[in-house]
C-alpha cells in the first residue's frame, strides 16, 4: 500500500521559512517523479514544484520560483519544499505527490499517488 505523509506545516510570518517533508512507503521511491501541490481556500489544486526521479533540472511554479527549493533524498524516501521569503498568497494546503511516467509534470491529474496534506498558513 502506497502511503505519502506529509509534515512540516505550520503557522509563519510574512517573509519566514519552512520546511515540507513528505515521506514515502509502499512505492519505489527512485523511479517516480515527486511533486508539491498547493490548494489555498476557494481554489483549485495547483502546481509548485515537482522533480525528477533523477533530481536534475526541477520544476517550478512562475510564484513561486527563487524561494522555494525541491529536494529529494532516495535513501530516506523523502521528498522536501524548502520554503523562503513566505508570503500571504502562500497560504495554503501542501499535497505532495508521485508519478511514475518519464516526463515531468506539473499536471494535477498526471500524478497517481497524493498524501493527506498538511496547513501552511502565512500571517502576521
Amino acid at each position: 500500500q502506497v502511503q505519502l505523509v506529509e509534515s512540516g506545516g505550520g503557522l509563519v510570518q510574512p517573509g519566514g521559512s519552512l520546511r515540507l517533508s513528505c515521506a514515502a512507503s509502499g512505492l519505489t521511491f527512485s523511479t517516480y517523479n515527486m511533486g508539491w501541490f498547493r490548494r489555498a481556500p476557494g481554489k483549485e489544486r495547483e502546481f509548485v514544484a515537482a522533480t525528477s526521479r533523477s533530481g536534475y533540472s526541477p520544476a517550478y511554479a512562475g510564484s513561486v520560483k527563487g524561494r522555494f527549493t525541491i529536494s529529494g533524498d532516495n535513501a530516506k524516501k523523502t521528498v522536501y519544499l524548502q520554503m523562503n521569503g513566505l508570503k500571504v498568497e502562500d497560504t495554503a494546503v501542501y499535497f505532495c505527490a508521485a508519478d511514475r511516467d518519464w516526463v515531468l509534470s506539473r499536471t494535477v491529474s498526471d500524478y497517481e499517488y497524493w498524501g493527506q496534506g498538511t496547513q501552511v498558513t502565512v500571517s502576521s
